[in-house]
């Protein structure tokens, strides 16, 4: 068995989609956090983890922001904020039976009809 990230405990196919939204499932029902994981509480803790990092770059020049990753605490701040987004993302997504890479997949196609390069 391969350790994925240098723990005992993650092997490497843990780290795709499907196998992150089981190790989120698993972690929710360990801890009998399924009664709160709604699609409404789901979306709105989203959108609050969304404002989380948003507030990262909210006083910040355009220039600024794009050296964000520069500074090691701002940079770990960030992808600890994507993390979470990410997290409650998935956990939405599995709540409503959404295939979020489909979802994806479908938009892209749409935009490229709407927005066709000209």
């Amino acid at each position: 068995m391969s350790v994925a990230g240098g723990r005992p405990d993650a092997v490497t196919d843990t780290n795709d989609l499907a196998g992150l939204q089981r190790r989120l499932a698993d972690f929710a029902v360990a801890r009998d956090w399924g009664r709160f994981h709604t699609p409404k509480n789901l979306a709105t803790a989203l959108g609050v983890e969304t404002a989380e990092l948003a507030e990262i770059f909210q006083w910040l020049t355009p220039e600024e922001s794009a050296r964000v990753m520069d500074d090691e605490a701002t940079a770990f701040r960030v992808r600890d904020e994507v993390a979470d987004v990410l997290a409650y993302l998935l956990q939405f997504c599995a709540a409503l039976g959404v295939d979020p890479l489909d979802a994806l997949s479908d938009k892209i196609d749409r935009n490229e009809k709407r927005f066709p390069v000209t």
